[in-house]
């Protein structure tokens, strides 16, 4: 999130497309409501009316995976008829950088596309560079090969009549979506999307954010109160956990994870670190160094030193051209590759795409050791159905864990608040909480490599590894760790700091090895003067909600990033009611400003030197309506998900997104405009299960609300297929099928398609065989493994499946 859930109530309008928190983020819901309370609209765009539908001031309709076509057919509209924040977009964004020559876009390829590889070359997306290696701007727009222009190109092309055509949504609806939100281009006026998996979980998952990532920045809405671009995490810790490196990509605070080819700290740390040649560029990522190599002093301790790079050597590097996503594990799984497996708070045999290859592929492991709460279909995937146990060598051991609130330590939520949580319970029986479980293993590892050495002793025997009190785990000394220690004396800008003290700021780390940090966006955490994430001030002094007393949030408490978007090039904020910071002449006022520079101009019009461009994380300091970082390409484009209804794209020759990442084993299977399987479907949530039901499926009146699988489809193609609401029925793709009760509702329509009808059905993700009795297995058994290039996140939300009443 670039902004916080209480933010929410500063919007004017509120989108809310692909996700649906009336129902998955209730809490989150409370904020619209309020927001609604104040004159704001709410615009709900979903295949299926639902909770969030029925409290919009606007609702309409679109078929799964045609989101970028409905908001390019926005973008449209806001540059054809001007509504863009003109000084915003020229000021703060590359819509005026100038591309390079061999730029261009053809029949839905751009250039530099390698068909054999399925990849681009992205030299191709470079932009015009000076003498000093920056960017060739023209401040008018006008520049035909400036992004701007190149920007209204590609868009020209998404006529409300193709967009209707592609998406279903009638164009009247379309036009009244376009207006309402087009509006908050105002100065004065925001406006902000809360979006979750139903716009991750495509093929093209990534530019369905960055398409409506470029709406924001043309209308001004990131950096100000009640704006941004809001994702709903699926669970409380969700952010948290992708910020201390959850995935494997990344080290803690979204530092690169290093590859075979980073063969020195230096090479690691050089290719990493972005360079400008513009004075006014804050390139904060220019302090890389700073970061990596407090982390490795936090991780390696004394052990790590100069002569060594500071343990560099000891810590894993993957190899060049691999992945090690979700995925790729699992179908690496499936060929035999992997002898072992923790499977760590999760359930994959129901939450996983494709889930039929996934309890295959658990079916070649030597081991598998499930931590969980309870037993789940993962770790009893061996007898589960069409397993034979005697023909399955998988050796199974179950951790019993400590649920949440049987523990003590930290959460981080959407809105990157990190908040402190204190035990309420002691676990029940034999469970233990994670940090327990974690601290054994690696004491139990660490003797083994003591007594028998091994191939590598180094990083394991020379591992920081002081985090227990009396014996047992001790979440502040790992919590204090994270923020990061002072290692010598030091002096900084005229204020010493002495050895052993905690590091109060980011700003104060070192590439020497005179500080440590566990992840330099979280330092300032937990300081010298205590646990800030425990802190419950509850006064808001701002007027727009910040509470920047409570809890902490990163980095350094600032609860709404790039903020210095939020004013003018005077300092002038562009919404007076709504001012997340204000120059008062010598200093910011308002929330933690992105950086203490001055504004980028005098308050007589001349340039101000000593500031500095206001996306400070951006090399050369602009935020990206052209993103040339992508894999499948710098400005979205609408494919058609790998399984459609239809089989051309009306955009364009190519039909699915040309870097779709395609598994090849026999269980990787997909069929596209197969009559077969004539129906788009998605998959949910709903109020009553949490994730795959683990926890809920076994709470009676839960399942009295829920009690059993169910497919949701519109009266009309229940009439089509002779379906009664409560009839048992079988809904089938070409990967897997699941038995459902139907469940006959307005609540779905069809589509009319390019003057075709197209019927679409939805089913929750939250059951599994193994609780209740008859209640269903997972929908997983159904979708699809073709992922998105860049996240390699599987489309488990636009896949084809036929459904007919069970014969009895």
């Amino acid at each position: 999130m670039t902004n916080h859930w209480i933010d929410i109530r500063n919007s004017d309008c509120i989108l809310t497309m692909g996700s649906n928190p009336a129902e998955n983020h209730p809490i989150s819901f409370k904020w619209v409501m309020k927001a609604m309370d104040k004159g704001a609209t709410l615009i709900n765009v979903d295949p299926r009316f639902t909770r969030t539908s029925a409290r919009a001031d606007i609702y309409t309709w679109l078929r799964s995976g045609t989101d970028i076509a409905f908001l390019g057919g926005m973008l449209n509209y806001i540059i054809q008829n001007r509504l863009y924040h003109k000084e915003y977009v020229t000021h703060y964004t590359n819509a005026g950088f100038v591309l390079n020559s061999r730029y261009g876009f053809e029949d839905g390829l751009f250039a530099g596309y390698n068909e054999k590889a399925r990849s681009y070359d992205k030299s191709y997306w470079k932009f015009e560079m000076d003498k000093k290696g920056v960017p060739i701007r023209d401040d008018s727009l006008k520049d035909p090969r400036c992004v701007f222009q190149q920007l209204e190109k590609h868009f020209s092309r998404y006529t409300l009549d193709k967009v209707s055509a592609i998406t279903g949504t009638p164009k009247e609806d379309l036009l009244k979506v376009y207006e309402t939100y087009a509006a908050t281009g105002r100065a004065g006026q925001a406006g902000t999307i809360m979006y979750a998996m139903g716009w991750t979980q495509h093929t093209v998952g990534v530019q369905n954010i960055r398409t409506m990532a470029i709406i924001q920045l043309l209308l001004g809405n990131i950096g100000i109160a009640g704006g941004g671009v809001n994702a709903l995490r699926g669970e409380s810790n969700v952010q948290g956990s992708t910020d201390h490196c959850l995935l494997w990509h990344i080290w803690p605070g979204y530092l690169k994870t290093p590859r075979a080819s980073d063969s020195t700290l230096s090479a690691y740390n050089d290719k990493y670190t972005p360079k400008t040649g513009d004075p006014l560029s804050a390139n904060w990522w220019g302090n890389y160094a700073k970061y990596s190599i407090s982390l490795l002093k936090s991780i390696f301790g004394e052990a790590a030193t100069p002569d060594n790079d500071f343990g560099y050597d000891w810590m894993p590097r993957v190899d060049d051209n691999t992945h090690y996503s979700w995925l790729h594990l699992f179908d690496a799984m499936y060929r035999g590759d992997l002898a072992g497996f923790f499977s760590w708070g999760q359930n994959p045999a129901c939450s996983g795409a494709n889930a039929h290859k996934n309890r295959k592929a658990m079916a070649n492991l030597d081991w598998m050791v499930n931590v969980n709460l309870f037993e789940n279909e993962t770790g009893s995937f061996w007898k589960g159905p069409g397993m034979d146990p005697s023909k399955i060598k998988t050796e199974v051991f179950f951790l019993p864990c400590a649920s949440s609130v049987e523990k003590e330590g930290s959460i981080t939520n959407s809105g990157r608040w990190m908040q402190w949580r204190y035990k309420a319970a002691e676990p029940p029986g034999d469970a233990r909480a994670d940090g327990e479980i974690i601290v054994e293993l690696f004491e139990k590892v660490r003797e083994l490599y003591a007594r028998e050495s091994g191939a590598f002793p180094d990083p394991v025997m020379n591992l920081k590894w002081d985090y227990t009190t009396g014996g047992g785990f001790d979440p502040h000394k790992v919590a204090r760790q994270i923020n990061g220690y002072f290692l010598k004396d030091l002096t900084i800008k005229g204020t010493h700091y002495r050895k052993g003290a905690l590091v109060p700021s980011f700003a104060c780390l070192q590439n020497d090895g005179s500080t440590s940090s566990g992840n330099w966006l979280y330092c300032g955490s937990y300081t010298e003067k205590g646990n800030m994430a425990a802190r419950r001030g509850a006064e808001d002094r701002s007027g727009i909600g910040l509470y920047s007393e409570w809890a902490w949030c990163w980095p350094v408490n600032r609860r709404i990033i790039y903020n210095r978007a939020s004013v003018d090039r005077y300092g002038n904020p562009w919404d007076k009611k709504h001012p997340v910071i204000r120059w008062t002449g010598e200093k910011w006022i308002g929330d933690v400003p992105d950086g203490p520079w001055p504004p980028m101009l005098h308050s007589d019009g001349r340039p101000n030197r000593e500031s500095r461009y206001p996306f400070i994380m951006k090399p050369a300091g602009f935020s990206h309506v052209f993103g040339p970082g992508r894999a499948d390409g710098p400005f979205p484009e609408h494919y058609e998900p790998v399984e459609s209804p239809v089989k051309s794209n009306l955009m364009s020759g190519q039909l699915i997104n040309p870097c779709v990442k395609f598994f090849n084993t026999e269980a990787d299977v997909w069929k596209t405009c197969d009559r077969r399987y004539p129906f788009v479907a998605s998959t949910y949530r709903v109020t009553e299960h949490w994730q795959t039901g683990l926890m809920t499926r076994r709470q009676p009146w839960l399942l009295e609300a829920e009690p059993q699988q169910f497919c949701e489809m519109s009266e009309e193609l229940a009439g089509l297929k002779r379906i009664k609401n409560g009839d048992r029925v079988i809904v089938d793709s070409v990967r897997g099928q699941v038995e459902a009760v139907a469940i006959v509702t307005k609540r779905l329509r069809p589509f009319n398609v390019a003057g075709n009808t197209v019927h679409q059905v939805g089913l929750p993700w939250c059951f599994g065989w193994v609780t209740p009795k008859d209640g269903g297995d997972s929908s997983n058994l159904l979708t699809s493994s073709a992922c998105d290039p860049n996240t390699m996140i599987p489309e488990t939300k636009a896949f084809m499946v036929n459904v007919n009443k069970k014969e009895v």
